[in-house]
């Protein structure tokens, strides 16, 4: 079965090094946290709000250990006004028989704010 696995990361400024660094840690905690095998990915969707230009955040995942032929895409948030600044998002779809429930979404840095109901208790405790 493919599961949707959510993330999202904030960066402090449109600086290349900082997004593709940001990106991987996202990616990297994401997969870790679900015990994701990289065979398992069947794609991942990466959008940026639109305050992010410098860089694709795609080129940060293609460098991971055994990520390099995962299809990944970069595109766009929607610009809706009051919305968190300088975020990357990411919807990574996997083969998983892991319950829905069981799954854990990734929100670092300031996207935390995004779902406060899906932190982990360890992410709560670190703020």
């Amino acid at each position: 079965m493919i599961r949707g696995i959510r993330g999202a990361i904030t960066v402090s400024a449109d600086q290349p090094d900082e997004i593709l660094l940001e990106t991987k840690k996202l990616v990297t905690e994401m997969a870790k946290e679900n015990r994701i095998d990289p065979d398992a990915v069947a794609s991942v969707i990466i959008s940026t709000t639109t305050d992010i230009s410098s860089a694709f955040p795609a080129k940060a995942v293609r460098t991971l250990e055994n990520w390099t032929y995962v299809p990944v895409m970069c595109t766009h948030e929607m610009d809706v006004p009051g919305s968190l600044p300088l975020c990357i998002r990411v919807m990574m779809h996997v083969n998983t028989e892991v319950a829905q429930k069981e799954i854990q979404h990734i929100y670092l840095n300031d996207a935390v704010k995004l779902r406060p109901d899906l932190l982990k208790k360890s992410q709560v405790e670190a703020k």
